[in-house]
């Protein structure tokens, strides 16, 4: 099964690249479900990774839902061009309709705008397809759009408690677009869905460090309200990862 790593700066994307992930998911503020990279970030990766792998930035302007303004569209629009211009292998869009389904004049505008910057810019759906009432027919409405792949749960809060759906996806889908399951994923999940057909897994891969305890400095235990606190890529579990994929 193919690996995917969400990445949040160059020690993430060395670190999936160097453990034999396939692709990275590339973004800032994971603590906010993830944002659109910086430039200088997309460009940090691509050193760090040094051509072992695919980057796929997340293009998501702001925190919070995925219903979108144009002026939001607009500003995602800038950024899929800048961040192909630089390089990046595809891009990571979503947008949804305040009744929860896909916004196909939204999307399709965001999808049109990669591949006019790159005609083989590969698109993935994110998770805003576990909003949707049915993930299994949204599949069809992304093989229509052109999409490369789809990121789900299954609808689910977590991907042990989705693979039924996620199969069903699979089915559906037909082999036109890969289903790539991420979200709560963890590794005993994994032959669970190669069972059921999936190809590709996504994964955060994250630990927590800090410098504050007490106001001492210290690399323990970091609390939930740590002001030093930040994310990085957990090594030990990518290389898991790489392991039970494999």
């Amino acid at each position: 099964m193919k690996l995917e790593i969400v990445a949040v700066g160059a020690q993430g994307a060395a670190v999936a690249a160097e453990e034999g992930a396939e692709r990275i998911e590339l973004c800032s503020a994971l603590e906010l479900g993830g944002l659109t990279p910086s430039q200088g970030l997309m460009e940090a990766a691509q050193e760090a990774a040094a051509g072992r792998l695919e980057i796929h930035p997340l293009i998501r302007c702001r925190p919070g839902d995925f219903l979108y303004s144009g002026a939001d569209l607009d500003t995602m629009g800038r950024e899929i061009r800048f961040l192909l211009t630089q390089g990046a292998h595809g891009v990571v869009i979503g947008v949804l309709t305040a009744a929860g389904q896909i916004d196909i004049q939204g999307t399709r505008k965001l999808a049109d705008t990669a591949l006019e910057t790159n005609p083989n810019a590969q698109l993935t759906f994110h998770r805003a397809i576990d909003q949707t009432p049915d993930p299994t027919a949204a599949v069809g409405q992304l093989v229509e759009l052109g999409f490369t792949r789809v990121l789900s749960s299954g609808g689910a809060a977590a991907v042990s408690e989705g693979i039924a759906t996620l199969e069903r996806m699979v089915q559906r889908a037909a082999g036109r677009l890969e289903v790539m399951a991420g979200g709560g994923l963890a590794l005993d999940d994994i032959p669970a869905l190669h069972a059921a057909g999936l190809s590709a897994v996504h994964l955060s891969a994250k630990k927590t460090v800090s410098t504050w305890i007490n106001g001492a400095s210290s690399v323990n235990a970091p609390g939930p309200h740590d002001p030093t606190a930040y994310m990085v890529t957990d090594r030990d579990l990518v290389r898991a990862a790489r392991a039970a994929t494999r």
